[in-house]
């Protein structure tokens, strides 16, 4: 972490910040002790959802830090984060806004809302009745099925070829979102110029950007200055995005004849909305929509490379119980292993290790300590799913501990959270779970799967690379064997 941008800093910016800093809060949770000025800054380092972990084993299960002039109030056990995402949810549900996310698209948004206000809650309601209702993810079924259709022709031509797995899920769930959103598709398989990583980049400096260490955040009297340029890079890649389908919009906004098939973006221009609110909503699902999916299976197929008896289990299951090479997704329920095993990938890997960060809007109480207003507040899920006070061998990869087990995902099971809770949980669970368990099934049941140059599966590469999505820090490539 470079702190150069301090040397700019003049005397007097230096006063009022230790005046600030000096004004702390009484009965705080507990934490490391902060240096004056830069507070816990040096002690966070790159990987935030392992060091935080680390601090709530000395200090408790809830902790705080100061990063510069701002206070974060980290979450580590079920009972700190049913108090947050729960208890005083209604205090605690604004979303704190990093710097390099402002715009004036902000007002737009639906992921990175500040408020829970009557904007919003209409915004998600369209979004959930249009796109993520049970009614509307069983309506998405047939493209759905046709798009892994075509993913696995692809893989079928790539035999014995070295593929990039994620940039392949990556390219079919976009695919799938932009025919959803915009009725057409943007990306293509057999592209070889590099346009769906090229796509995948920008998305993810957005979101690299967002989550740097950044002055403007730590000391928010700097915030205009923008010291870091981190607000303009990602108002450029911003730009560059909604230019590639711009011309998209207005098409569907002067079609004079009715188009033959609806997507969400004619209800959008039917509902009022402008193009700014339209490519902004645009950019939050396909970032949500992508990102998460798209890391999920990686780390899911990497599990199994790891795990042959895993995958030995899954593979009886789906000969036993599937009657055909395509799967359909009304038979996922007859799969309890497979779900088992999904939801173990979610324990130990979830989508979002911190999930997204929240912002206290008044000051409450949570565990008996004082949260105060404008705290930025995190809930370390990775760090939940790994506690061996919740969970028996928690580094283990075993799929059977959720078998029988009635712990969901779905915002009520607090040692189990991988799309978070309360008002700001992920409103794209149904249609995100449906798409990992139909591609998982579907390559388990058509492949067999080898790394490269005969590469010793135990010693396969698992770091892991924090953002706001947790992905393996090496891109998983494997060879694909259609089995016969």
């Amino acid at each position: 972490m470079s702190f150069s941008p301090f040397l700019l800093l003049s005397p007097l910016f230096l006063l009022l910040i230790i005046r600030k800093y000096f004004k702390s809060e009484k009965n705080l949770p507990p934490g490391p002790r902060p240096w004056p000025i830069i507070g816990n800054l040096h002690q966070v380092g790159e990987n935030p959802h392992v060091s935080t972990a680390i601090f709530a084993q000395e200090h408790g299960p809830l902790i705080s830090l100061h990063l510069g002039t701002q206070v974060l109030i980290v979450a580590s056990s079920p009972e700190a984060a049913m108090g947050i995402l729960k208890a005083q949810d209604r205090f605690l549900s604004s979303r704190f806004v990093p710097n390099a996310f402002y715009s004036h698209y902000l007002p737009y948004t639906l992921i990175w809302s500040q408020d829970c206000n009557e904007n919003w809650r209409s915004l998600r309601t369209l979004c959930r009745t249009e796109i993520f209702s049970v009614k509307a993810v069983e309506s998405q079924s047939s493209l759905r099925e046709k798009r892994l259709g075509q993913m696995i022709v692809f893989l079928c031509s790539k035999e014995g070829q070295v593929v990039n797995i994620e940039e392949v899920v990556f390219t079919t769930m976009f695919n799938t979102l932009s025919t959803i959103f915009f009725g057409k598709d943007f990306l293509d398989l057999k592209d070889e110029h590099g346009t769906a990583s090229g796509l995948k980049e920008k998305l993810s400096k957005i979101l690299v950007n967002g989550l740097a260490p950044n002055v403007s955040d730590f000391f928010p009297i700097l915030q205009k200055l923008d010291l870091q340029g981190l607000r303009k890079q990602n108002l450029k890649h911003v730009k560059e995005i909604f230019d590639s389908w711009e011309d998209v919009i207005n098409e569907r906004r002067l079609a004079i004849v009715p188009q033959k098939e609806q997507c969400f973006l004619d209800r959008l221009i039917a509902n009022g909305f402008s193009n700014d609110q339209i490519n902004m909503l645009a950019l939050e699902l396909f970032t949500a929509g992508t990102d998460t999916t798209t890391s999920t299976i990686e780390w899911a197929m990497a599990e199994l490379i790891k795990n042959k008896n895993v995958m030995f289990e899954l593979q009886q299951e789906l000969k036993h119980k599937i009657n055909s090479s395509t799967i359909v997704e009304s038979e996922i329920s007859k799969l309890p292993y497979l779900n088992a095993f999904i939801k173990e990938t979610l324990r130990l890997h979830p989508p979002a290790p911190l999930l997204l960060p929240h912002r206290a809007i008044e000051t409450c109480e949570v565990m008996n300590y004082t949260v105060p207003r404008g705290a930025q507040i995190l809930v370390n899920i990775w760090a939940i799913g790994r506690d061996p006070k919740l969970w028996e061998d928690p580094l283990l990869f075993k799929p059977e501990r959720f078998l029988g087990s009635n712990l969901e995902f779905r915002g009520q099971d607090f040692e189990f959270i991988p799309f978070g809770a309360g008002r700001r949980m992920c409103p794209g669970l149904p249609s995100g779970i449906t798409s990992v368990q139909t591609i998982l099934a579907s390559l388990i049941l058509r492949f067999d799967w080898v790394l490269p140059n005969d590469q010793d599966p135990v010693k396969l590469d698992m770091n892991e690379k924090f953002g706001v999505t947790l992905q393996k820090k090496k891109p998983l490539q494997l060879i694909f064997k259609p089995l016969k």
